[in-house]
């Protein structure tokens, strides 16, 4: 196969929660392949360290601060975008998302004991806070069909382009303790589906990665110790159950990325791939 089909020179690509642990990487590797990445997060800080990086290793980059909750704040991003880079939008990254400790119960399954009086320390399925799940739903699937509008109907105006949303291993079986962030992933997998189809007239192809487990902000907490690092028994299980023995580091996502959104899977749309180490294959036993 041709190196050129994996050449992005004179593409534009936007990276949602570009800022993080993930995205970030993500989007030194599309600017290595020769995009114009513009870095969009929250956080202007962090969409401008990432930006410098890229700029500092020969790549081209902007950092943009946005709020993929919040429709004019993604406009105002789409247009600073086009400012800076005078073309279309070729490529979305649709990173922005994670979970958030409201929406988290403290046990794997519900016991008889807990239905007593509250225990401190102890949130079970009941005491789950509705505005805790509501942002977690909201920022993983909102945050992904509104940028999805704007920079989607620009690519529809412009001529097409590639979409990639980030699922997760939730979506293929939910994990415990996590309620409203598996559902909100496998939301993003049937959404990766039907918007495949709806563009396609467009030429727009819509793919998902859906990574296992990589230590990141939003499941630190869940995973290692505060203060130690040491693997914490959720963390020992998930390590038991990835036939590959390790968390994944952000550049495992690489190869997947870089095929996902070029020309070398140019009839790709409407998949969910995972990168997770063997996570999903293994039954257990």
């Amino acid at each position: 196969m041709s190196k050129d089909l994996f050449d992005l020179t004179g593409k534009t690509a936007v990276v949602t929660g570009g800022g993080g642990v993930l995205c970030r990487t993500m989007a030194a590797d599309l600017a290595s392949c020769g995009a114009k990445v513009a870095i969009l997060d929250l956080r202007k800080d962090a969409a401008t360290c990432v930006a410098d990086e890229i700029k500092a290793a020969g790549g081209e980059a902007i950092g943009v601060e946005c709020n993929v909750l919040n429709k004019e704040s993604i406009e105002a991003a789409c247009a600073e975008v086009l400012a800076a880079f005078g073309s279309g939008i070729d490529i979305l990254i649709n990173g922005a998302g994670g979970n958030s400790p409201k929406a988290t119960t403290s046990k794997e399954r519900l016991m008889p004991e807990d239905l007593g009086e509250a225990i401190e320390g102890v949130k079970t399925f009941f005491d789950l806070d509705p505005d805790g799940v509501s942002f977690v739903f909201n920022l993983n699937f909102l945050g992904t069909l509104l940028p999805t509008q704007v920079f989607g109907k620009e690519m529809a105006r412009t001529g097409g382009g590639v979409i990639l949303n980030v699922s997760s291993m939730n979506a293929f079986r939910p994990l415990t303790k996590i309620p409203a962030y598996s559902a909100a992933k496998a939301g993003i997998s049937n959404f990766t589906q039907w918007l495949a189809t709806h563009f396609a007239t467009v030429n727009i192809r819509v793919n998902a990665i859906a990574p296992g487990f990589f230590l990141t902000d939003q499941n630190r907490f869940l995973l290692t110790e505060e203060g130690t690092g040491a693997l914490t028994e959720r963390g020992k299980t998930i390590i038991a159950h990835t036939p590959m023995g390790r968390f994944g580091t952000p550049e495992d996502l690489s190869g997947t990325l870089r095929w996902l959104v070029s020309d070398a899977s140019g009839f790709v749309t409407g998949i969910v791939v995972p990168v997770d180490g063997g996570f999903s294959a293994f039954s257990g036993v």
